[in-house]
Formats: structure tokens, C-alpha cells, sequence
């Protein structure tokens, strides 16, 4: 059965952005990230979060000046959840980052409450999506049926800080890379972005780190990563942007494609390598994607 869910976004940089800090939702704006991540949860404390949600109406007018997505970080438990869901489902809302999803039946509770508040509002019912953040070893046996079956689903990413912690090891490059490629897997399997990056989101000391490890993701096929430090969404845009060398060759796979096509041929050779239809294909989705990228930008 078919599963109707947004359209997949293109988000090369997510900046997480604290609810209640002013000083980081005003100039959020200025730094040039495809989506801003505004955090209910873990930035915020207890006893503030009534105030950060409060505060979203505004916020999420403030950070999208600039011309970036917004998406709101929600809170676990389900009594953290609702409140938080009511203040941010409006207009200008392209996603909820469900923090510990734990299978489809969690997020089809959560469609049924988004559901009512898009009718409610006059929004179109199913334009908000939902990332969905695994952060417990438990979900990662339902990793597969949750990238298949979930509603709204429009990226999938591991929570590495909180997953990290649930299974007592050192958050770092070593011990995320298996869970976040087990996400990335069944994201690949079933057409859902995945976003991260192989390592860990919480030391922004060394850019150039940062984009390297960037530039890795996106060779395991990671669609874009997030950031707490303004300082790294150039370095995630530029990873994450497939690169003119890389667009040029793609074309030109593309048109010695067609041309070989056009004389009866499957397979054919180009600077002296045998390209059939997988390598093709791939230089189709590279074009694709960056002209994606394009139009995004000529929208900003």
C-alpha cells in the first residue's frame, strides 16, 4: 500500500536553533541554512518550554526571512508532545522532528492529532511532514517498516547524542557509523532522505572536520546533515551540493547515453571506461538533485 507523504525537501544544512533564546532565532535568518530546526526540546529547559512555545508563532516568522524551511524539534513524552504540536502546526510549518520515534503507531498518533489541527487551521491536510528521529536501539528493529509504512515521513535521522547514551557508548565517528547507516539503509530502501552525518553533531571546534565528514555522508548517500553552530551551514551546503565537475560529467554520461541509445547500444564507453545503465542512472539522479538545489536558490 502506498503511504502519502509530502514531497521529499531539499535540505542540504539543518540549523538547530534553541526556542527561547532570542539572540540565535533573530539572526537565524542570515545563515544561509536550507531549514531551520526550531528546538522545543533538549535546548530548552523544563520550566522555559511554555514560554519557547509561546514564543513560535514569532519565531518561525523570524527565521524564515531568509527563505529557509522551518521545522520545529517536539518533546517525548506524549503530554510534552501534544502542547507542543498545537503551537506549531500554522502556516509556514513544513515539518515536525519527532524526537524518539519508536514505530508507526507512534507517528500514526501523532498524524491523527496533526490531521485535526491542519483542518482546524485551513491548512491542507498532510502538508506537514515529519522527520523521524531514532534515537533507542529498540526502533532500529523497526527501522524498515517505519521508513515503509510511517505516515508523513519525509526524512529519517539518528538521534546520536540520545542513541549514544541509551546504549553506554562515546558518542564519535566509530560507534555512530553502524546505527546511522542501518537508518540510511532503510531510508535508501524506501525513498526517505537521510540526513546526518557519520560522526557526531556536537563538536563544531573544527569546520573543516566537520565538512569533511559531511562530504563522507553524502558519499554513503545522505541526503543533508544538521548543525548547532551557524559556522557550519556553509560547510554543510557546500558537502552536501554535488560539485560543476561532478554536474558536467553526469551530463555528458547522459548525452553519450542518448546518443548511444539512438544507434541501438546499452552500453558504451567514455574516457575509456564501460558505463551501462546503473552508472547512468546515478548521473541522472546527480543532475536531478542539483538542479533541485538551483531552483531552491533562485527561489531564496
Amino acid at each position: 500500500m502506498t503511504v502519502e507523504r509530502p514531497a521529499p525537501p531539499v535540505w542540504r544544512s539543518i540549523l538547530y536553533v534553541p526556542g527561547n533564546v532570542p539572540k540565535f532565532i533573530d539572526k537565524a535568518h542570515e545563515r544561509g541554512a536550507d531549514c531551520v530546526l526550531v528546538d522545543l526540546e533538549d535546548s530548552v529547559q523544563p520550566a522555559q518550554k511554555p514560554e519557547a512555545r509561546a514564543m513560535l508563532p514569532e519565531t518561525m516568522k523570524k527565521v524564515a526571512r531568509g527563505g529557509a524551511d522551518v521545522a520545529v524539534r517536539i518533546n517525548r513524552p506524549l503530554r510534552l508532545a501534544i502542547p507542543d504540536i498545537e503551537a506549531a502546526v500554522r502556516p509556514g510549518l513544513s515539518a515536525l522532528f519527532i524526537t524518539k520515534t519508536e514505530s508507526v503507531q507512534h507517528l500514526k498518533l501523532l498524524d491523527e492529532v496533526v490531521s485535526d489541527l491542519e483542518r482546524e487551521r485551513g491548512l491542507p491536510v498532510g502538508s506537514v511532514g515529519f522527520g523521524g528521529m531514532i534515537e533507542h536501539p529498540r526502533a532500529l528493529a523497526r527501522i524498515h517498516d517505519i521508513a515503509e509504512h510511517a505516515p508523513r515521513l519525509i526524512a529519517l535521522m539518528l538521534g546520536g547524542e540520545d542513541f549514544a547514551l541509551e546504549t553506554g557508548s562515546v558518542p564519535g565517528d566509530e560507534t555512530l557509523e553502524l546505527p546511522k547507516r542501518l537508518v540510511a539503509f532503510a531510508a535508501q530502501a524506501h525513498g526517505v532522505p537521510m540526513i546526518g552525518i557519520l560522526g557526531t553533531v556536537a563538536d563544531y571546534s573544527d569546520p573543516d572536520a566537520y565538512r569533511k565528514s559531511a562530504e563522507r555522508a553524502r558519499r554513503f548517500g545522505f541526503s543533508g546533515g544538521t548543525c548547532i553552530h551557524p559556522g557550519l551551514v556553509t560547510a554543510l551546503n557546500a558537502a552536501f551540493t554535488p560539485t560543476e565537475d561532478e554536474v558536467a560529467h553526469a551530463r555528458k554520461l547522459i548525452e553519450a547515453d542518448r546518443q548511444a541509445a539512438a544507434e541501438g547500444r546499452g552500453s558504451f564507453s567514455v574516457d575509456g571506461k564501460m558505463i551501462d545503465i546503473p552508472v547512468v542512472e546515478r548521473a541522472r539522479k546527480l543532475v536531478a538533485r542539483y538542479e533541485a538545489i538551483e531552483r531552491r536558490q533562485a527561489g531564496r
